[in-house]
């Protein structure tokens, strides 16, 4: 029997459950799926692409190691299927789960249904793939982080040639996609074992403040968001050397703010799971009726970054040229587009995903649909723009080192937007706008209906962690 091991995001050699097991009898071969449609569908883009490329080429040397290699395969999983049934007759395949778009999970489904038996999927994300219980999530969640690391795989001693390409014919085939991409993040376990390091020893000190600010964030923060979405490091490798080294670090209050984001992260990817629809649907059906209408011209100013507001401009030309920005500024950026704008979340989101290299869907989704004010059991906040400019750039550095042009202004009018016609038109009066998303927001909120279906979206994916917070 030959064991075969398909990949999609879990791009590491270790702790990977299904190069692990898929290893032990020591004849197995290593495919990547590679599908051209997969990568031009909701959310997904080349600056993704380019990072997941890293982290295959890594694993590509480290496989190379102990006698196994990468072998890519082109096209969706009926695809594969019916490659692997004209090639193979006595094999198990193993694979990683992975919570992905609407595209990915439909080709993903039939594969696991077509080759039953023949098939094994692990866990991942310390998510609840079956006989799912909000109620229990964080415990289990818990008892999956604290598990012992699972070693590398075992050598290869399959010698026979499979009649694929190699990693270098892949990687020379797809490298022309990413000429203009100078500024994204580098992928990789080497990489983000060097950022974890540098994180929990140094750069965490001011996490928990400096977070928020565009320019601090970009240092301060882990930075480990894309290596987590293509599975380079895994969370549980995170949490673990990040409790080993809390007890004597001098920066307790900041790791232990980090360390609840890791638990958040995989709340939000849990909701995805639990629910698939909310790709396309508000959490709250009911919210789906406010926002119906949309402007593809208005919307394409906003995601070119040129709104009429400096700040939120800045943000968007900087997340365009380096396929990252903060948290806050993400929300900010959201809530501009679905309330100043009053966009709906299902036409800017995708756009949005685009840009980001570390577009983990469902925790992409969930943070959309609360800064969209759709979940049903988020209070509804709508960031000032003005305000936030103000906060987390007061002198405007930042904001003027991404929009020359605006050099010589004071901070305060830029802060304000007020440059009395010296910047490009704003497409939104921010008052107004804002009463406008308030009065109806609030308005659907009231009634009964509402509300009790705001009760089953929380039984469904709602957080319980309160009553669980001595476990962590």
């Amino acid at each position: 029997m030959i064991d075969i091991v398909i990949l999609n995001r879990n791009l590491r050699l270790h702790d990977n459950a299904a190069l692990f097991y898929g290893s032990l009898r020591s004849n197995y071969i290593v495919i990547y799926l590679y599908d051209e449609n997969y990568w031009e569908a909701n959310g997904k883009s080349t600056r993704q692409l380019k990072f997941s490329n890293d982290c295959i080429e890594e694993l590509d040397n480290s496989l190379q190691d102990i006698g196994s290699e990468i072998n890519i395969f082109e096209g969706s999983f009926n695809d594969l299927k019916k490659w692997i049934e004209a090639n193979f007759i006595d094999y198990f395949i193993h694979m990683n789960h992975c919570t992905d778009i609407s595209y990915f999970r439909k080709g993903f489904e039939k594969f696991k249904k077509d080759f039953g038996s023949k098939l094994r999927v692990y866990d991942d994300f310390g998510l609840q793939l079956t006989n799912f219980d909000r109620d229990a999530w964080s415990k289990n969640w818990n008892r999956i982080m604290h598990a012992d690391l699972l070693k590398s795989p075992m050598i290869n001693k399959n010698a026979n040639e499979i009649n694929l390409i190699k990693f270098n014919d892949y990687k020379n085939k797809t490298k022309g996609k990413f000429v203009e991409l100078p500024n994204i993040q580098k992928g990789g376990s080497s990489e983000a074992k060097e950022l974890l390091e540098s994180f929990l020893k140094n750069r965490c000190d001011g996490y928990r403040t400096k977070m928020s600010s565009p320019s601090l964030s970009e240092d301060s923060c882990s930075r480990l968001s894309p290596h987590f979405t293509y599975g380079s490091i895994s969370i549980r490798q995170v949490y673990q050397r990040l409790n080993e080294l809390l007890p004597f670090s001098d920066h307790k209050v900041d790791l232990y703010s980090f360390k609840k984001r890791l638990y958040w992260h995989c709340h939000f990817v849990q909701k995805l799971h639990t629910e698939p629809e909310l790709e396309f649907h508000s959490m709250h059906r009911m919210c789906d009726k406010l926002r119906t209408e949309y402007d593809d011209e208005m919307i394409d100013k906003w995601i070119k970054g040129e709104t009429g507001f400096p700040f939120l401009d800045a943000c968007m030309k900087f997340l365009n040229a380096n396929g990252w920005i903060n948290f806050r500024m993400r929300a900010m950026i959201m809530s501009f587009a679905s309330y100043n704008m009053w966009q709906p979340w299902q036409k800017t989101s995708p756009l949005l995903a685009k840009l980001f290299t570390d577009y983990e869907p469902g925790v992409h989704i969930s943070q959309v649909q609360m800064q969209s004010g759709v979940t049903g059991i988020n209070l509804p906040r709508i960031y000032s723009v003005s305000k936030q400019s103000m906060d987390q750039d007061p002198n405007a550095e930042w904001t003027k080192k991404l929009l020359p042009q605006l050099d010589n202004f004071d901070p305060k009018l830029i802060h304000n937007a007020e440059l009395n016609g010296s910047y490009i038109p704003q497409i939104v009066n921010l008052k107004t706008s804002a009463k406008f998303a308030r009065d109806q927001i609030w308005g659907i909120r009231k009634s009964i209906e509402f509300k009790n279906e705001a009760r089953k979206v929380y039984l469904k994916h709602g957080s319980r962690r309160k009553r669980y917070s001595n476990t962590s």
